[in-house]
């Protein structure tokens, strides 16, 4: 089946303004709609209302991180929604970063892998309606069963960027998600899970023919990103690790401006989707041709409406 994602809530709209379009996705040819969860919205409640609005869309979670809820929540929390849309939910999680988990919960950001790998473990166990006693490396749980066990149980995909998460979501769970990633790198990112297994990819998506506006927000967002040691460690995996360089160091040494000036076009032009909703189209098409799945059209704000934006980039 050929999917078609977007990411929701759209930036400026309000959550309950979103019903008109989202019952009108499944027309329009969108098969999917992802959440995220930074500081914005939840990862599990834009998914909801569109469980009402939409029955025919399959919803995923983008992800919710492992250590900002317990594990008994986390359960609950999916199991919630794998009643309200059954067998049209897939939860995805991923350890986030040192920022969302430590800087903005408080929660120590220890032991990444370990703490995902876990928390798939309890999770896989947990929504089959088992009672789950067991000491993990980075947690343990008592006695926990869910008293609302989901039927089916929901798939579970993984935040994957490197080799080591990428071949855990291969082993262990359904699927893996990854973003900040060219068509050509979704290559490499196959090559690591096999042909199998599902690989979902949010894509940042800025539908406009003013060039200039648009690697000018994107070299705001990749210098936002791309500085964080996950991401930078990627992208040197990827083989950019020269091109990004010039931007690392002026990071480091303070100079926001001059590291966004520093940002090749070339990059730019790789990692942000731009031209026209036709030429948008034509390279998230590109992402699939190399080997993704399911692409998640994240839309970046140009000023326009984004509902019609949405419309515009509906697969023909």
């Amino acid at each position: 089946m050929k999917r078609w994602g977007i990411t929701i809530p759209l930036t400026g709209v309000p959550l309950t303004a979103h019903r008109e379009l989202i019952e009108r996705l499944p027309a329009l040819g969108y098969t999917d709609a992802w959440s995220a969860e930074t500081a914005g919205t939840d990862a599990f409640s834009p998914l909801l209302l569109a469980s009402q609005w939409a029955p025919e869309l399959r919803l995923g979670t983008a992800i919710v991180p492992v250590y900002t809820r317990g594990p008994g929540l986390l359960a609950m929390s999916a199991a919630t929604l794998a009643e309200a849309a059954p067998g049209r939910f897939v939860l995805g999680i991923g350890a986030s970063s040192p920022v969302i988990v430590q800087s903005w919960n408080a929660v120590p950001f220890d032991k990444p892998f370990a703490r995902t790998r876990d928390t798939l473990r309890f999770l896989r166990a947990a929504l089959a309606g088992e009672k789950v006693t067991a000491e993990y490396e980075t947690f343990s749980v008592s006695k926990f069963r869910l008293e609302r066990a989901p039927e089916p149980a929901p798939p579970i995909m993984l935040a994957a960027l490197r080799p080591g998460m990428l071949k855990l979501a291969a082993k262990e769970a359904d699927g893996a998600i990854t973003n900040w990633l060219s068509p050509t790198d979704v290559r490499q990112v196959r090559a690591e899970i096999g042909p199998d297994t599902e690989l979902a990819a949010r894509i940042f998506v800025c539908p406009t023919t003013d060039r200039e506006a648009a690697r000018g927000l994107g070299r705001m967002l990749i210098s936002s990103y791309l500085t964080v040691p996950v991401y930078a460690a990627f992208h040197d995996w990827l083989g950019r690790g020269e091109a990004l360089a010039p931007m690392h160091e002026a990071w480091r040494a303070g100079d926001r401006k001059r590291a966004n000036e520093l940002i090749p076009d070339e990059v730019v032009d790789d990692l942000i989707v731009h031209g026209s909703p036709e030429e948008c189209r034509e390279k998230i098409q590109s992402y699939v041709d190399n080997g993704l799945t399911t692409p998640v059209i994240a839309l970046l704000p140009t000023g326009e409406d984004p509902v019609r934006q949405v419309e515009a980039l509906a697969p023909r």
